[in-house]
């Protein structure tokens, strides 16, 4: 049996929590975070509901690709992204925002992971990638708060009338869909 590995962070961010949901959905600054590349199904723009994607690049000097569907898609409040193949036995990605009282947004994800291989897929997980998978995480955090919190946002998301398009239902899905 197969040791599951349980990673939990959070991030307070002080932008509002459209646009934390939109950041976090971009295929773009997850591209930019994992340092691979999309190669198959959504290449860029934000990921929604049955999106896959097929990242490809090269983690501890190995040829890496990690395909993941994005599920449980619930705009602004939560999704999970789950390996449907990849190098890990399973592999999922808990995405939740909450709105506080102070009009920020706090941000928790939990990722759990389990590998295959036995005893040196257990040794491998707690040895090289919980390491790994939590500088992942906090980086993540790190980009997503300067960038909320900046104009950065801009570039990411460019026009008002995208993201409102989005939002409000003009886009492909909307708030409290």
């Amino acid at each position: 049996m197969s040791r599951e590995f349980v990673l939990r962070d959070q991030v307070t961010i002080h932008a509002p929590l459209e646009r934390c949901f939109l950041l976090s959905t971009s295929v773009e600054i997850v591209e930019r975070e994992l340092r691979m590349h999309p190669e198959r199904g959504r290449m860029s723009g934000f990921v929604e509901d049955g999106d896959t994607v097929l990242w490809k690049g090269w983690k501890f000097g190995l040829p890496q690709f990690h395909e993941s569907i994005i599920e449980e898609f619930r705009p602004c409040s939560f999704f999970r992204d789950r390996m449907i193949s990849g190098r890990f036995k399973t592999f999922e990605h808990d995405h939740s925002f909450d709105l506080l009282a102070d009009g920020s947004v706090r941000l928790r994800d939990e990722i759990r992971f389990s590998m295959r291989w036995g005893w040196l897929g257990k040794m491998l997980g707690v040895l090289l990638l919980r390491p790994h998978i939590r500088r992942l995480l906090r980086r993540r955090f790190g980009l997503l708060k300067r960038i909320a919190e900046s104009e950065e946002w801009r570039d990411y998301i460019p026009a008002r009338d995208a993201s409102e398009a989005l939002l409000t239902g003009r886009g492909r899905w909307k708030v409290g869909s």
